[in-house]
């Protein structure tokens, strides 16, 4: 592989990984649908912006370089929390989570890696 690329690749995925997060916990907490869907549900109403503010403060956490592994390890939490919410109300469709779930675990990787 071009030497480029690759020393691109895993901090490329990083930040677009942090921004597509970040993007939609902000969309998750300020749509007014997520409050039918929760109520919809059974969740209390506060589990939204508690879920979506926390995803938020990770991803933020993920894209900034100091604190890269705490945000990582905060956002595989909060999208274990997800899967397990969406799972126990019936609904399957989690790809999207355990797709971010190892793109973060691959992130996480970079430091590991000797060439």
């Amino acid at each position: 592989m071009n030497r480029r690329f690759k020393n691109f690749a895993i901090p490329g995925l990083r930040y677009v990984l942090g921004v597509v997060v970040l993007l939609e916990a902000v969309r998750f907490v300020l749509s007014r649908s997520t409050v039918h869907q929760l109520a919809r549900i059974g969740l209390p109403q506060w589990i939204g912006p508690v879920l979506g503010g926390s995803e938020a403060v990770a991803a933020l956490l993920f894209l900034a370089p100091a604190v890269k592994r705490v945000g990582a390890y905060a956002l595989l939490f909060i999208f274990a929390v997800a899967v397990v919410i969406h799972l126990l109300h019936g609904e399957l469709d989690v790809g999207a989570l355990l797709v971010y779930a190892m793109a973060v675990i691959v992130c996480l990787t970079e430091g590991d890696r000797k060439n």
